[in-house]
């Protein structure tokens, strides 16, 4: 396969973190086929059903398919600021050189952000139990504004 960002180089398969991709020599990108971007973020986070929607805000890329050469989509990686390239017919992705690095620090804070919502509902629901068993969980104001309407 051709590179779709440097025309007449071709694409080498390598390894990249027990993932074969193929790859550009001389600008780093990488062709990742449909199934390879899921593949890459299960380095980090599995649990397809957390991950949030794929593709967000799509428009019209300036490269082409390197497997059908048909104008490729680009749309920004899980409403992040990553724009990644796809093949409409379902055949990859082309990541430019660094945003396979990108994709993984982005499931990492997907992480961190579950872990915080998850803490954060459970404060709150730890707070909510405390108003209605009429007990004050936040000091005493809780307490003095519910005995003033008793």
């Amino acid at each position: 396969m051709e590179c779709p960002r440097c025309k007449g180089h071709h694409l080498m398969v390598k390894d990249h973190m027990g993932i074969e991709v193929d790859a550009c020599r001389n600008c780093q990108g990488m062709w990742l086929d449909y199934h390879e971007l899921d593949e890459l973020e299960d380095r980090v986070l599995a649990d397809d059903s957390v991950k949030g929607s794929m593709v967000y805000a799509e428009r019209a890329s300036v490269i082409s398919c390197p497997k059908c050469a048909k104008r490729m989509t680009t749309f920004n990686y899980r409403a992040y600021d990553l724009p990644i390239d796809f093949c409409v017919d379902g055949h990859g992705f082309w990541l430019d050189a660094g945003e396979e690095k990108r994709v993984l620090d982005l499931m990492k804070k997907r992480i961190k952000d579950l872990k915080r919502v998850h803490s954060a509902e459970s404060e709150w629901a730890g707070f909510l139990k405390g108003l209605a068993s009429g007990k004050s969980t936040s000091g005493g104001l809780m307490g003095k504004i519910k005995g003033l309407l008793e």
